[in-house]
């Protein structure tokens, strides 16, 4: 069986899978770290460049059965580059070449082999790009895998510091746990209907046997389950606080951001398009996890000290907000499935940003071990008015709070897909937490603008990629506040 490929439509992993092997060849010939840095962030650009030039024409799918094509019926294709994806691939991109800026100084003080990191920052982004994509399980599979597995080694780029290989370490064991009980699943769905893409599999399940629907019922939890574990949600949350403290921050911020993207957009594609049949399973269990994924995320972020701790608790948090919409199972999916991405595409310009300031405030030649507390914070607005603003503003986006408007617009969307499936007590549970976010968001945006009590020299000018990256996240989160309906407005037409 031959099937015809579609270069445009894979263009966008394509570009990056060629500058991943020029890159990790001139790094064997030690081209200048300027050089390869370069190489990285233009490669992105060229595939964000592509993603957009997709967008503007006519919308693509490969890897197409011949089969549905000799009946005359509509292909089943494992990747198609439709409006949801290319508005995916887009957000991780454009968060990629943000990642990229963050590297530039984190790799000379961390003494990360340039080379490797950037090789397997491009692998990652790769396999997420395809992720997003994929629309068959098999591809699913290798695409979250290919995205998982250079994180571990990323995590571990500072090699004699012991953090950052005990964070690989939880990172591996937990998404081979993961892998393990999703590939589970998946042979359960298989086993019940015979079909591996999600637009067979969706009518296979609708018209299931009886003597199957255990079968079927417990392989779509499982699936579920290796989802959660990807996007830490409660149970499966427990690795993220530690991976994020002990990673290189722009690893951090990178599985925060771009790890996340992706790992929703997967569950996003697999629940709305392969298993609707069985909403009324899934649809409790989701519920059940975003209840407890955002009360532990912000209970537990209100006893945090540490700046990276807490937004690590945060981004648990932030993960059952994204996940309540979807709690409405069959009923009304279509507007769920939009509220999770609106949510998601304005986390990522709120996180990415929160992470880039945090990043050039720390100090640089900090001890291993040894983290930046909240309270060295107090007095930044002094040091660095407009580093304190930037990061105050984008705390209160993550808050929900004026003139953040975009993270209460975004807040308002998932409550009204909520509400509107039906799932009334996880909407009241949602704004209880939210309420409880406002505290230790406000108490951090506080510590800013108080009088420090210590006189520790703290980098008050963050280098020239930092500063970059923290004025990129900014205009975008300022546009999105200005005007939020842009983000809702896309999403609908992509969803």
């Amino acid at each position: 069986m031959i099937q015809d490929i579609d270069y445009a439509a894979v263009a966008p992993p394509l570009i990056l899978a060629v500058a991943a092997i020029v890159l990790l060849l001139a790094d064997a010939f030690d081209a200048p770290r300027r050089v390869l840095s370069l190489l990285s962030g233009g490669s992105l650009a060229t595939a964000l460049a592509a993603v957009i030039a997709l967008a503007a024409g006519d919308r693509r799918a490969t890897f197409c059965l011949p089969d549905g094509l000799r009946s005359g019926g509509p292909a089943s294709c494992s990747y198609v580059a439709d409006d949801f994806t290319l508005l995916f691939q887009g957000i991780i991109l454009g968060a990629a070449v943000i990642v990229v800026l963050l590297s530039l100084q984190e790799i000379t003080d961390s003494k990360i082999p340039v080379g490797e990191y950037h090789f397997l920052l491009l692998a990652a982004v790769i396999g997420a790009l395809t992720l997003v994509a994929a629309r068959d399980l098999i591809l699913l599979v290798v695409a979250l895998e290919t995205l998982s597995l250079p994180v571990f080694a990323l995590a571990a780029l500072r090699r004699y510091d012991g953090t950052s290989s005990e964070a690989a370490l939880k990172l591996f064991l937990v998404s081979v746990v993961s892998t393990a009980v999703m590939l589970f699943g998946i042979s359960l769905v298989y086993g019940a209907t015979g079909a591996m893409h999600l637009d067979r599999i969706a009518p296979a399940l609708a018209r299931l046997p009886a003597a199957l629907d255990p079968v079927a019922a417990l392989g779509s939890v499982l699936v579920l389950a290796g989802f959660a574990f990807k996007v830490a949600a409660v149970p499966f949350h427990f690795w993220a606080p530690d991976v994020y403290q002990g990673s290189p921050l722009p690893v951090a911020a990178f599985l925060a951001v771009v790890s996340k993207a992706a790992g929703f957009a997967g569950l996003a594609i697999v629940l709305a398009l392969g298993l609707p049949a069985y909403g009324h399973v899934w649809g409790p269990v989701v519920a059940v996890l975003a209840a407890l994924t955002m009360t532990l995320g912000n209970l537990a972020a209100l006893r945090q000290r540490t700046a990276i701790r807490l937004l690590a608790w945060s981004s648990v948090a932030q993960s059952g907000y994204m996940l309540a919409p979807l709690a409405v199972g069959s009923r009304r999916l279509p507007e769920a499935v939009a509220a999770t991405t609106a949510y998601v595409a304005l986390y990522a310009v709120m996180n990415i940003g929160a992470f880039a300031v945090v990043i050039g405030f720390h100090r640089r030649g900090t001890a291993p071990g040894r983290w930046d507390t909240l309270d060295d914070y107090r007095g930044l607005a002094r040091r660095s008015p407009a580093v304190a603003t930037a990061l105050a503003f984008f705390l209160i986006c993550l808050a929900g709070l004026p003139p953040g408007v975009m993270g209460l617009f975004a807040k308002v969307v998932v409550f009204r897909a909520t509400l509107a499936g039906g799932v009334t007590w996880l909407a009241v549970v949602m704004a209880v937490n939210t309420v409880i976010g406002l505290y230790y968001y406000l108490a951090w945006a506080v510590r800013l603008f108080t009088p420090s009590a210590t006189s520790e020299d703290y980098d008050a000018a963050p280098g020239l990629g930092v500063r970059a990256a923290i004025t990129a996240a900014t205009a975008g989160a300022v546009v999105l506040s200005v005007a939020p309906q842009i983000v809702l407005q896309t999403v609908g037409n992509a969803t």
